[in-house]
C-alpha cells in the first residue's frame, strides 16, 4: 500500500535495539523511511530531535520511550504496535483478522524474550553499567541460555512443526523478528546457540529462509544495517556465553 505520507522512524543512532524490527519491516517490503536520529541535525535529525518527542515537544501522543514511528501528525509508540500498524500497509501480514491478530500475538511474545535477553547483561538495573552487575549477569545467564531461551525458541518451533509457518506461507513481519533474535543470539551467545540449534531445525531453517530474500540480504550487507555492539539488546560478554549441559 503508497503511503504518500513519508514514515519517520525515531530510535537511538548507534544500536540496532528493538527499532530493528521495524527497520527490517521497511527493508523487506522495500519502503523508503527516514530513520531521523541518524539523519545530520543540520538536515532536522540527531538525537535532539529524538528527545524533543519525549520531552513533550512533538505532536501526537506523547512516546514514553523509543522506537516510535510518525506519520502525519500521527504517533505510535511500542514495537509491536507499531508493526501492527505497518505490518498490513507493508504487506507483511495476511488481511484477515485472525492472522493479523495471531501475528500481533507472536510478536508480544517475541518482545517478552528481548527483555529477557536484555536482562541477562544488566539483571539489576538499566542505570547501571554491566561491570557494576557483573556477578549478578554470572548467575543469571546460565538459567537464562538452559532454560529461557529453550522455551521461547522451542515455542517457535513447535509452531513451525504443527503448522508449517509462524504466521502464513508468506513472509511476514514475525518471521522477519524471528530472523533478528536468531541472529542477536547468536552474535551475543555463540557458544549455547551451538548447542540448542540442532534442537530448533525449523527455527534455524527459517532464519536462513529470511537471510536469502533480496532485499533483507542487500540491507544486511549495506552501511544501513548498524553492527551488534555492547550497547543494545544483544550483547557479546564470551563470560556470560555458558553451553547449556
Amino acid at each position: 500500500m503508497s503511503n504518500p505520507v513519508p514514515y519517520e522512524l525515531y530510535y537511538w543512532p548507534g544500536i540496532q535495539g528493538r527499532g530493528e524490527l521495524i527497520r527490517l519491516a521497511f527493508e523487506e517490503a522495500g519502503t523508503p523511511y527516514v530513520d531521523v536520529a541518524r539523519q545530520p541535525e543540520a538536515l532536522g535529525g540527531g538525537v535532539k530531535a529524538l528527545m524533543r518527542f519525549i520531552k513533550g515537544d512533538g505532536a501526537g501522543t506523547l512516546p514514553f520511550a523509543p522506537p516510535f514511528l510518525k506519520v502525519g501528525e500521527l504517533v505510535i509508540a511500542q514495537t509491536a504496535n507499531i508493526l501492527a500498524f505497518l505490518a498490513p500497509r507493508l504487506g507483511l501480514v495476511p488481511a484477515d483478522e485472525p492472522s493479523r491478530l495471531r501475528a500481533n500475538q507472536l510478536m508480544l511474545t517475541i518482545m517478552d524474550l528481548l527483555v529477557e535477553v536484555h536482562d541477562v547483561h544488566h539483571p539489576i538495573a538499566s542505570s547501571l553499567y554491566y561491570e557494576d552487575q557483573k556477578q549478578e549477569a554470572l548467575r543469571r545467564a546460565p538459567l537464562f541460555l538452559g532454560e529461557r531461551v529453550p522455551k521461547f525458541l522451542g515455542y517457535l518451533e513447535r509452531l513451525l512443526a504443527r503448522d508449517g509457518h509462524l504466521v502464513s506461507d508468506a513472509v511476514s513481519y514475525v518471521d522477519l523478528a524471528a530472523f533478528q533474535v536468531v541472529a542477536g543470539l547468536r552474535y551475543a551467545f555463540p557458544k549455547a546457540m551451538a548447542g540448542l540449534e540442532p534442537r530448533i531445525p525449523l527455527v534455524s531453517a527459517l532464519h536462513a529462509r529470511v537471510a536469502s530474500r533480496p532485499n533483507v540480504a542487500a540491507y544486511v550487507a549495506s552501511a544501513r544495517r548498524l553492527p551488534f555492539n555492547e550497547h543494545g539488546l544483544f550483547r557479546s560478554y564470551p563470560e556470560l556465553d555458558v553451553a547449556p549441559g
